[in-house]
C-alpha cells in the first residue's frame, strides 16, 4: 500500500509543501505504535509553523499537530494497545501530516465508541487547550465572565460550550451574522458582532461598567489591547495566538490596575506526559458530553495548502480536516 507524507521544504507559503508517495515504513520501535490515520486535524498553530514563526528544528520537515486513527502495529515493549484499537494523539513532537505515523505508546488516547476519527481529530488538541485555559490559566466557574473571540471558530466553538457547561456567562465576538448564530448555537450568552465593533465599549455596557473576569484572545494584532481594556481591575487577559498578525508592544501601564497577561502554550503544557494525558482525557470527556469542534471543511492530505489557505482566509467557522 503506497502511503503519503507531505514535507515543508522550508519556512514560506503554501508552495512550500510537497507530496511524497511512500513504498514502505519503519516499524514502530521500543515503546511506540504505528497509527493509520483516519482524519488530521489543522489548527493555527500549523500555520505558525509553516511560516517558521515557530521553526522547526531542520528542514525538510513534517508539520500538524493531531491526528486519530487505527493501531496498525505494535512495538516491543507495549502492552497498552493493540492493532485494531481506536486511539488519537495530540500535541509534541509535531508530524502528523502523513498517512502513518509511528508514535509513543505513552502519547495515544484510546478513543470511546461514542467519538468518531473525525471528532477526535477535530477536537483534541482545541479541547486540551480549552481544558487548560479554562481551569488551569484561570479557575472558570459558576458566575465567572468570559470574553472570547472569535466564539464560531474551532477553538473558540469549544471554550463557548465548555465555559457554559461550567455555568459561565460568555461574550463572544464574531465577525458576521452568520458566525453569530453558530456561536448563539453553541450557547454564547451575549455576541459583539462585526470586526468594526467598539469591543470595550460593548463589553463595559454588558458587564455593568466592571469587564470582564477572563478575556481569551487568539486574534492579535490590536485586540489584545482592546482585550486588556475589557478585564476588569484584578482580573486576567490571556493571548493564545495571532491570527490577525503580530502583537504590538502592550504599555505595562495597561495593566494597571492589577490586571493580569498569560500567554499559555498547549505544547510546553503536553510537554509533561502527566500534564499531557490529564488533559487529553479531559478533553475525551468533554466531547462524549458533545463539546466539539464543529467541522468546516474536509480536504484530501495532498490538498493540505487548500486547508491552510482557508485557515488563514478565516472563511471557515469551524475546525478543519485533512483526510489520508
Amino acid at each position: 500500500m503506497s502511503d503519503q507524507i507531505i514535507w515543508l521544504n522550508a519556512p514560506g507559503d503554501v508552495t512550500q509543501f510537497h507530496v511524497e508517495e511512500l513504498h514502505h515504513s519503519e516499524p514502530p520501535g521500543d515503546g511506540e505504535i504505528k497509527v493509520r490515520h483516519q482524519a488530521i486535524g489543522t489548527n493555527f498553530l500549523d500555520v505558525y509553523h509553516r511560516k517558521g514563526l515557530y521553526p522547526m528544528p531542520s528542514y525538510p520537515a513534517v508539520i500538524g499537530a493531531e491526528a486519530a486513527g487505527i493501531v496498525e502495529d505494535v512495538g516491543p515493549g507495549v502492552s497498552m494497545f493493540q492493532k485494531g484499537d481506536r486511539v488519537a494523539y495530540a500535541g509534541p513532537p509535531v508530524g502528523a501530516y502523513r498517512s502513518t505515523r509511528n508514535i509513543a505508546a505513552e502519547r495515544a488516547i484510546k478513543l470511546p465508541d461514542a467519538v468518531s476519527a473525525k471528532t477526535a481529530a477535530s477536537s483534541l488538541l482545541k479541547g486540551m487547550t480549552a481544558y487548560m485555559l479554562l481551569k488551569k490559566t484561570y479557575d472558570v466557574r459558576a458566575g465567572t465572565q468570559v470574553l472570547i473571540h472569535a466564539a464560531a471558530g474551532g477553538l473558540g466553538s469549544i471554550l463557548v460550550r465548555w465555559a457554559r457547561s461550567l455555568d459561565a456567562t460568555v461574550i463572544g465576538t464574531v465577525g458576521s451574522s452568520e458566525k453569530a448564530t453558530l456561536a448563539a448555537s453553541y450557547g454564547a450568552d451575549h455576541l459583539i458582532v462585526g470586526r468594526g465593533a467598539d469591543i470595550v465599549a460593548e463589553v463595559k455596557r454588558l458587564t455593568n461598567g466592571l469587564g470582564v473576569d477572563i478575556a481569551y484572545d487568539g486574534i492579535g494584532g490590536d485586540t489584545l489591547l482592546k482585550s486588556i481594556r475589557s478585564v476588569r481591575p484584578f482580573g486576567m487577559a490571556v493571548t493564545i495566538g495571532q491570527a490577525a498578525g503580530a502583537i504590538p508592544p502592550v504599555p505595562v501601564e495597561e495593566l494597571r490596575p492589577g490586571k493580569a497577561l498569560c500567554h499559555p502554550s498547549i505544547m510546553a503544557w503536553c510537554a509533561d506526559v502527566g500534564q499531557y494525558r490529564e488533559a487529553a482525557l479531559a478533553a475525551v470527556g468533554a466531547m462524549e458530553a458533545g463539546i466539539v469542534s464543529q467541522i468546516g471543511a474536509e480536504y484530501r492530505l495532498a490538498d493540505v495548502a487548500k486547508a491552510h489557505e482557508e485557515m488563514e482566509s478565516g472563511r471557515s467557522a469551524g475546525s478543519i480536516l485533512v483526510i489520508p
